[in-house]
């Protein structure tokens, strides 16, 4: 499902009103935990928290203008989706979020490369999530997406 929305409290307002609430608290966990320099926007038709042109000029390379993606989130017809960069780029956080995923969830792993599904929403697991989002800051993220990503 898509949005039309200029900002994180207009996504939010627009998405099932069921939802509204565990949004909120999944995008303040992100926003709280997060290291400083990343920025929370929107981003893809998603509330997203990304590396401002400011400290990245070179910008996306896939659209220069368009800041450096870490984290989106965003309401889907079946799920609240988070979508990771880190997860897809670095294979030890990766491996590390699937061994901690059990000890938090009862419920499978509904994974894909940077997309993580959470089909029913009063499983989240805000404190995993929370201690994710600590696992990388601004300045490892430019580099892996240097190394890795922005090579391919």
């Amino acid at each position: 499902m898509t949005y039309e929305a200029n900002s994180p409290e207009e996504y939010i307002a627009q998405i099932p009103q069921e939802r509204q609430q565990v949004f909120q608290k999944l995008a303040k966990t992100i926003a709280d935990n997060l290291p400083t320099g990343f920025e929370e926007g929107m981003l893809y038709k998603m509330i997203g928290f990304y590396v401002p042109l400011t400290t990245y000029p070179d910008g996306y390379h896939c659209q220069p203008n368009t800041p450096l993606p870490f984290i989106n989130i965003a309401s889907q017809k079946n799920s609240i989706n988070l979508y990771h960069s880190g997860i897809y780029a670095k294979k030890e956080l990766l491996d590390w979020f699937v061994s901690e995923y059990p000890k938090h969830c009862k419920r499978k792993l509904d994974m894909g490369k940077s997309c993580i599904r959470f089909k029913k929403i009063e499983e989240i697991p805000f404190d995993l999530i929370a201690e994710l989002c600590t696992k990388m800051d601004v300045k490892e993220w430019i580099a892996i997406y240097e190394n890795n990503i922005k090579k391919k």
